[in-house]
């Protein structure tokens, strides 16, 4: 016997209701690229066309030997292959949320690619701040819940 009580409902093991799978069984999508290298070449960089002049926009033919453009790199493989699997508007979410921001970063000329051009990269200037007096940060782990 199952009962309807708005959006609640118990149905017994004869009804017709769908069987859920308990959380464990259920597997995560299938990523569509193995790697952020992988989407970069197959995907971003097919679709996200621009024109890298050096002026306007900068890119670096050795992109991985920079820190911020692997992260940001992988960010939009991650966010790209959860977002794909909206639908609707997942993949407009993806450009507008993701893609665009992150590659406006990446492209600028004042962005991590800076001091290379598309011919010799250039290791970047990591900035090397000082650290704070003893006690200003205290590690939060190791306070009281």
């Amino acid at each position: 016997m199952a009962s309807n009580i708005g959006r609640f409902s118990t149905a017994t093991p004869n009804s017709e209701a769908p069987a859920e799978r308990p959380a464990e069984e259920q597997k995560p999508p299938e990523l569509v690229y193995g790697s952020a290298e992988e989407f970069l070449h197959e995907q971003l960089l097919p679709t996200y066309v621009r024109d890298v002049d050096g002026r306007a926009a900068k890119w670096c033919l050795e992109w991985y030997f920079h820190p911020e453009a692997l992260s940001r790199v992988e960010a939009l493989w991650r966010a790209w292959e959860h977002l794909r699997l909206d639908g609707a508007t997942g993949i407009s979410v993806w450009f507008k949320d993701h893609a665009d921001h992150h590659m406006n970063v990446l492209l600028d000329p004042r962005g991590p690619f800076y001091k290379c051009d598309m011919q010799k990269h250039r290791d970047p200037e990591h900035l090397e701040p000082k650290k704070a007096p003893e006690g200003w940060f205290p590690d939060v782990r190791a306070l009281p819940v």
